[in-house]
């Protein structure tokens, strides 16, 4: 069979294809040139599946999509407090390339606009790196989101370089208010290399699902950035990333995204999906005119949008059943499924708690479970914890260790771990007895 999705694409660049509004940036000559009817998009998956469309692989420059990956090797070399000692995290609502500090703090706004991500570029390496040794750490970075080795487009950069003049100004005036204490040309320097790095829309929905995936790369399977710094550079993204139009975008679109003047847009679905489309026109916010479109046209009919997020806490339990076993003890089977966060670990808290007090058996069973995270984890070894205390026989049927109760470390040491219900002692007579039973009342 052929999948559907590289047709739905098709359909979906189709749609904006005739779009023609919006210019090629003009103060970067190479952008300048660029053809303007050029339209790719990808979407990757958690598990490195490329989905394309159109000029997927058409390299074109980096540009400011750079900026939450960079800000994101610079937390992990430095740390958070660092960093904010730096760079703030507040929305500008200015353009990228505003000449403005926080008025209290003398320091950028964010990381997003271009005073925040030279600050941030100063960072990389060690204190008095030189531009050679920073432009390769931005190089080799940006690779490892990639999961490729990427280059640098030197011609990109000597042109944007010759028309650097209010990045130099930028620049000069962060060196003024010693928010770095490098030279002020070098780090516009490094920060235009960082800018020229050459990728794809392939590459970009990969950096994408990297940091869908909690910072590990679909495709090397390398944890490039750590989950809390993973978290720090989507939160940032989602409320800096479209610079002063981020407002009307998380409102309407609803996904957290990062655009660039050469025409790229990527976004990321937390736990689901990295997208990156390309195509050069570029509005008054200096975002791609078509990728804008595209974005919102998927969000709308793929049902995208952060804030729609399924509720899964009331699909977690799966079945509820009870039976008496052939002691005459009330026996409790819980079986739950799929991802268990904290609303989740809720909900089934909630079934456990029995008013009636009648169980005696209440085996809990993760079969088809997918994972627990940490808090849904420590709800339901406690609650597991006050049914032993309640003289409850606690029976887990946890074949992947999710609960982590296997081993001298296990928070429940007393917990009975099973591989199957036939093993329940009384129980296997019990279920099959009301099979029969059931088998003869069938007509």
């Amino acid at each position: 069979m052929r999948s559907p999705i590289p047709d739905f694409l098709d359909e979906t660049l189709d749609r904006h294809r005739s779009d023609r509004s919006g210019e090629n940036a003009d103060y970067i000559p190479d952008l300048a040139a660029a053809d303007p009817e050029k339209l790719g998009i990808c979407i990757s998956t958690l598990d490195g599946v490329k989905y394309t469309s159109g000029d997927a692989e058409y390299e074109f420059s980096i540009q400011s999509m750079s900026k939450p990956f960079i800000y994101g090797l610079a937390l992990e070399q430095v740390g958070l407090p660092r960093v904010l000692e730096m760079v703030g995290v507040e929305p500008s609502g200015e353009k990228f390339n505003e000449l403005s500090l926080d008025k209290k703090s003398g320091k950028p706004l964010n990381p997003m606009i271009n005073a925040g991500a030279m600050a941030v570029h100063s960072l990389l390496g060690e204190p008095g790196a030189s531009l050679a040794e920073r432009t390769e750490i931005a190089r080799a970075g940006l690779s490892k989101f990639a999961g490729r080795e990427l280059t640098i487009d030197e011609h990109v950069a000597e042109g944007e370089w010759g028309a650097a003049y209010r990045n130099v100004a930028i620049s000069n005036m962060l060196r003024s208010y010693d928010v770095f204490l490098d030279d002020p040309d070098e780090v516009v320097r490094g920060y235009i290399s960082q800018c020229s790095v050459l990728v794809t829309a392939k590459d970009l929905a990969i950096m994408a699902s990297t940091l869908a995936g909690g910072g590990v790369n679909p495709l090397s399977g390398e944890q490039v950035l750590s989950p809390r710094v993973n978290r720090q550079v989507l939160a940032v993204m989602m409320t800096c990333g479209m610079y002063d139009a981020a407002g009307d975008w998380m409102t309407e679109i609803g996904i957290p995204a990062k655009s660039g003047v050469s025409g790229g847009v990527f976004g990321v679905m937390p736990g689901q999906v990295g997208i990156a489309t390309f195509s050069p026109r570029l509005d008054k916010h200096g975002t791609s005119v078509r990728g804008a479109k595209i974005f919102r046209d998927l969000s709308n009919r793929l049902s995208l949008h952060i804030m729609d997020a399924p509720e899964p806490a009331r699909s977690i339990i799966r079945r509820d059943r009870r039976f008496v076993d052939s002691k005459g003890d009330m026996v409790r089977i819980c079986s739950l499924q799929g991802l268990i966060q904290w609303s989740g670990s809720e909900n089934v808290i909630r079934a456990m708690d029995d008013p009636s007090g009648s169980t005696n058996v209440f085996v809990l069973d993760l079969r088809r479970v997918n994972e627990i995270n940490g808090i849904a984890r420590r709800m339901l070894t406690e609650t597991l914890s006050r049914l032993e205390d309640d003289g409850i026989r606690v029976v887990l049927m946890d074949p992947d260790n999710l609960m982590k109760c296997k081993g001298p470390d296990s928070d429940l040491p007393g917990v009975e771990i099973i591989d199957s219900l036939k093993t329940v002692k009384g129980l296997k007579r019990v279920r099959d007895d009301r099979r029969k039973e059931m088998a003869e009342r069938t007509p």
